[in-house]
């Protein structure tokens, strides 16, 4: 508001001295004699020189306003290609913007995706180190999970046990439905536990199998140990290594907070190619959880940022309480094969012309 004041206000005076000036041109220098007819002249009651004030302002209200409205639209076009940046395939309309942002957007496009390119790399290069240390990872994990199955799995056996010696103690008729009820609850949360900490070691990694293969195997495997029910949808999908190490591991990520914490009864997971992206959606029907309060706790959603973040693609996570939740990430599928393919038998037909020109010759 203040901005739109300052701006009627500064062309209401360039209009009032332009019209000034043009009218000491015409009339002289303001005298009593040479401009009297500015308040001797009236129209519809009102002296000629508040008339023409009055004009001034309402020029200068309709030209602010109008300054106003292309500003705020160029704003909104510049938000919009702003949010647009990080998408692969950025352009920008001519007719839209002019030379000098059409060109910094651009330079900043091809920024982002030069960083974007530098971190997939420096995320194969990190996969492809990853085999020499694996053993130290292997050692690592188990502690980790020596510790994990001490403070969750143990303690919840140790409580099953306590009621169980409990029970024996009292009579049957009055302790046996709550108590062996509430044991039975235990041990399943027990089970669940277990499970899901032995799902971040096994399997260890895709070895020689592909990101397809490898949820596949996931599956089968969760789908003999598990109460609730998994559905799943999986294409084979071209992919870097690093892309379907990060995707398979965001997966049992995935399936690992479903286990331990979302109760659910339906597992549903999609591994597709659609418009040059691969994407990989985990969803459930458990009972969620506030995405403010928990999404900064949560060790396990983290590192689904974290691996998301690593392979340059595009993550989701979106969980209301007693729906569920879901996890998707997006990965750009490249198409760098099918150009070096291209260029080698363009390569090729170039030679053998050549050849034949020299054979003629």
């Amino acid at each position: 508001m203040i901005a739109f004041i300052f701006r009627t206000l500064t062309i209401f005076l360039l209009l009032g001295g332009m019209i000034f000036g043009l009218m000491v041109l015409l009339f002289g220098v303001p005298n009593e004699t040479n401009w009297s007819f500015l308040w001797e002249t009236n129209y519809q009651g009102l002296p000629l020189f508040t008339v023409i004030m009055i004009a001034i302002l309402t020029i200068s209200l309709i030209l602010s306003i109008w300054m106003s409205s292309i500003g705020k639209s160029k704003q909104a076009i510049a938000t919009n290609y702003v949010k647009q940046l990080i998408e692969p395939d950025f352009t920008v309309k001519k007719k839209n913007v002019s030379y000098p942002l059409r060109k910094a957007l651009l330079q900043t496009n091809e920024l982002i995706e030069t960083q974007r390119k530098s971190l997939q790399r420096m995320t194969n290069e990190k996969v492809e180190a990853n085999d020499k240390i694996i053993q130290e990872r292997i050692i690592a994990e188990r502690q980790r999970l020596a510790r994990e199955l001490h403070d969750s799995v143990s303690q919840q056996l140790f409580a099953a046990s306590m009621l169980l010696s409990a029970l024996t103690e009292q009579e049957e008729e009055q302790s046996k439905s709550g108590s062996l009820h509430q044991v039975e609850k235990i041990v399943q949360q027990a089970q669940l536990e277990m499970r899901a900490l032995l799902l971040h070691l096994r399997p260890i990694a895709l070895h020689n199998n592909t990101l397809s293969q490898g949820l596949r195997d996931l599956i089968i495997e969760l789908q003999q140990k598990v109460y609730f029910h998994i559905d799943y949808q999986i294409e084979d999908v071209e992919l870097s290594r690093a892309e379907e190490d990060h995707l398979f591991r965001i997966a049992q990520e995935a399936l690992s907070n479903t286990l331990r914490h979302a109760k659910a009864s339906e597992v549903e997971l999609l591994l597709i190619a659609r418009d040059d992206l691969a994407i990989l959606r985990i969803q459930d029907n458990g009972l969620g959880f506030n995405m403010e309060e928990d999404k900064n706790s949560s060790y396990g959603l983290k590192n689904i940022a974290e691996r998301a973040v690593e392979i340059g693609c595009k993550y989701k996570i979106v969980s209301v309480p007693g729906e569920g939740t879901i996890v998707e990430v997006k990965v750009p599928i490249k198409k760098h094969e099918a150009v070096v393919q291209a260029d080698d038998v363009e390569v090729m037909v170039r030679d053998e012309t050549n050849e034949q020109k020299n054979d003629l010759g």
